[in-house]
C-alpha cells in the first residue's frame, strides 16, 4: 500500500496525509490505480452535477475538478512542454524553458487548446458515458508509464532523476490491465480507445525522441494531459456512441 499512497501523494493533491517512504519504482507501477481512483470521483460528481446542471455545464466542472483534485500538476507540465518544444531552440535551451516556473504564450495556447478539447470530448460522451469517465484518467496516466520505459530523463540531477535510477520492467505495467480490462465493457468502442491509446503514445515518444533524444516530468505531465483530452474527443465522437 505504501507505492500506492506515494502515487497518490505524488500526482494527485488528495489529502493524504500519511508518511510513506519516497521510493519511486514502487509508486510508478500504480499510476493507473490512481487514475482510476480519480475517474471514480469524477462519476461521482458527473453524476451529482448532471442531475441539476444540462450536460455542457456538467462536463465543465468535470474538467475544473480534474484540475482541482490534480493540484494543475500535468496542465503545468504541458504549459512548460509547449513554451519549450515550440520553435527549432536546440536541446540545452528547450530544457532551461521548461524548467523556468513563467509561462509563455505557447504554454498558455497549449492549456487552452486541451483544456478546451477535454471539455468538448466530455460534453460529447453519451453511450458508456461514466464507464469512459472512469477509464480515460487511467489511461492517462498509464500513459506515462511509457516515457519512463522507453526514453532517458533529460537532465543530470533533478527530482525526476530517482524515478529513472531502475529502469521499469514488463511487470510494473499491470495495473494499466485494469482499463484495459474494464474497457471491454465498452464493446468495440473499448478496441478503438486501445488503438487510439497506444498509437498515441507510440507518437509521443517518436515525438520526445527525435526532438528531445530524452523526456523530463514537464514533457511526462504534457504526455499525461495529451492523452486525457485526445481520448475524451475520441470516445465522444458520434461513429462511436457519442453525442447525436
Amino acid at each position: 500500500m505504501n507505492g500506492l499512497i506515494s502515487a497518490i501523494q505524488f500526482i494527485t493533491a488528495l489529502p493524504i496525509k500519511k508518511n510513506v517512504p519516497f521510493i519511486p519504482n514502487r509508486m510508478i507501477p500504480f499510476f493507473p490505480v490512481v487514475g482510476l481512483i480519480l475517474g471514480a470521483g469524477l462519476v461521482l460528481f458527473d453524476v451529482m452535477a448532471g442531475a441539476v446542471l444540462p450536460r455542457s455545464a456538467a462536463s465543465l466542472l468535470d474538467v475544473i475538478l480534474l484540475i482541482w483534485v490534480t493540484g494543475a500538476f500535468h496542465i503545468d507540465g504541458l504549459g512548460d512542454t509547449a513554451d519549450g518544444l515550440y520553435g527549432n531552440c536546440p536541446r540545452e535551451k528547450a530544457l532551461e524553458i521548461m524548467k523556468d516556473s513563467r509561462v509563455g504564450a505557447m504554454g498558455l495556447v497549449a492549456v487552452w487548446c486541451g483544456l478546451s478539447v477535454k471539455w468538448a470530448g466530455i460534453a460529447g460522451l453519451s453511450d458508456h458515458r461514466l464507464l469512459l469517465l472512469l477509464i480515460i484518467p487511467a489511461y492517462a496516466r498509464g500513459a506515462m508509464l511509457f516515457g519512463f520505459r522507453f526514453l532517458p530523463y533529460g537532465r543530470p540531477e533533478g527530482t525526476g532523476r530517482a524515478f529513472f535510477d531502475a529502469p521499469l520492467r514488463w511487470t510494473d505495467f499491470r495495473w494499466l490491465l485494469l482499463p484495459v480490462f474494464l474497457s471491454l465493457f465498452a464493446g468495440w468502442r473499448g478496441a478503438v480507445i486501445n488503438i487510439v491509446f497506444l498509437a498515441l503514445a507510440w507518437a509521443l515518444l517518436v515525438f520526445y525522441r527525435r526532438r528531445m533524444g530524452c523526456i523530463t516530468g514537464d514533457m511526462l505531465g504534457a504526455m499525461c494531459e495529451i492523452m486525457e483530452s485526445a481520448l475524451f474527443l475520441a470516445a465522444s465522437v458520434t461513429l462511436l456512441g457519442g453525442a447525436q
